[in-house]
């Protein structure tokens, strides 16, 4: 799956008072730089009258009923504002349409209106041009993560309705064919199959980062054979997917993991214990494979296959998100699927599995371009979202 799960991303205008605030559960705590850019970008929205983002966990406001409700009563206009890119590139092609078509609803889809949305390394991949064998005609419009309201129907759908609160990953197949009209902008259409009910507890910003790193991590732990009483190990736990595949420990009833251990830099090894790491292994200090300790399954998100080969044991499994493949590693594509996302709500509901978003944003829609630019460095500490979505 290289790119797409490398290592470890309205003419009716709703600002982000439309969607009013309920109680978050309880956040994973990450203490912010005191200096540097992540600092200094901090401190710029704050100063913006932002909040300060001194959780992992985002505190956007979700909507209540009747908002969500007034969402959905709103009338649906011909244009709205997409980022877009009409040739590849860096984050510099993408430019802000404010007058863009508002995607056509087709059989068993539903018009979402956007409150959320996350960027993914494979929104990066795909810009540069990456699958342009696959990829869908340009101009597009990326984005994969979406939360949001239901705000229109189409033939066929039957589990869904106007004013229903969503997320999910809009293209079945992330790398065949993905959507030319995707989550970065105010509305978006999407099969019904693909979304499933946002969490209850989360608001948008923390449902929009979850659907193609919880699916990843889900899907890959499931084809690696984790069950009870077996060991895994996470290269790359502080990002999007492997915070999400570290927190086995809290899902016992899904894979019993006996022992859990994860790979960060320094500065992000209390991270790891918090998210359920019994062994967090700081890489700056130490290498991993020259541990005595050997695991049933490793889940490499960074790329380091010829490594995570030497610490598997005999009849285990290697899960590879990007990077060359040893055998007896494996690379896979993730499928979009509603129906899992509905199967792991309750583990999001309960707090059991808690997403994880960069405390430098959440970024605003107008900062689309500068949100790529860090993803692209590689220093993310969970999820990039977008929010609020006017």
């Amino acid at each position: 799956m290289q790119a797409f799960l490398s290592s470890s991303i309205p003419a009716t205008s709703y600002s982000r008072s439309s969607f009013l605030p309920q109680p978050p559960q309880a956040p994973v705590k990450l203490a912010l730089p005191s200096s540097g850019p992540r600092a200094a970008a901090v401190a710029r929205r704050t100063e913006a009258g932002r909040p300060a983002a001194g959780r992992c966990v985002a505190a956007s406001a979700s909507a209540s009923p009747a908002m969500a409700a007034a969402v959905a009563a709103a009338e649906v206009p011909a244009a709205m504002k997409a980022w877009a890119y009409g040739a590849y590139g860096d984050a510099g092609v993408l430019k802000l349409d404010e007058a863009a078509a508002v995607p056509a609803v087709g059989e068993g889809q539903v018009l979402v209106k956007v409150a959320a949305a996350a960027l993914n390394p494979v929104d990066a991949k795909r810009r540069a041009g990456k699958f342009q064998a696959t990829d869908s005609p340009l101009p597009t419009v990326p984005g994969y993560d979406v939360a949001g309201v239901v705000v229109k129907v189409g033939g066929g759908v039957k589990g869904l309705k106007e004013g229903d609160e969503v997320y999910g990953m809009i293209s079945e197949k992330p790398l065949d064919g993905p959507k030319q009209s995707g989550s970065l902008a105010e509305y978006t259409a999407v099969e019904e199959r693909l979304l499933a009910p946002k969490p209850k507890g989360l608001d948008f910003a923390q449902a929009a980062g979850l659907p193609l790193a919880i699916l990843t991590a889900n899907e890959g732990l499931e084809r690696a054979g984790l069950a009870a009483g077996k060991s895994v190990l996470v290269l790359g736990g502080a990002g999007g997917v492997g915070s999400l595949a570290i927190q086995v420990r809290h899902r016992r009833k899904v894979y019993g993991a006996s022992k859990v251990a994860a790979t960060a830099s320094t500065k992000k090894i209390e991270l790891l214990k918090s998210l359920g790491a019994d062994v967090a292994i700081d890489y700056t200090k130490e290498n991993f494979d020259e541990l005595p300790d050997k695991y049933d399954v490793v889940f490499d998100a960074v790329g380091q296959g010829d490594k995570a080969v030497k610490v598997v044991k005999e009849g285990g499994s290697v899960v590879v998100l990007t990077g060359a493949v040893t055998p007896p590693g494996f690379r896979f594509v993730v499928t979009s699927n509603g129906s899992t996302l509905e199967k792991l709500n309750p583990y999001l509901e309960s707090g059991k599995v808690k997403p994880l978003i960069d405390p430098t944003g959440p970024f605003p829609f107008s900062q689309v371009v500068e949100a790529f630019s860090y993803l692209e460095t590689g220093r993310a500490t969970g999820k990039v979202v977008i929010s609020p979505v006017p």
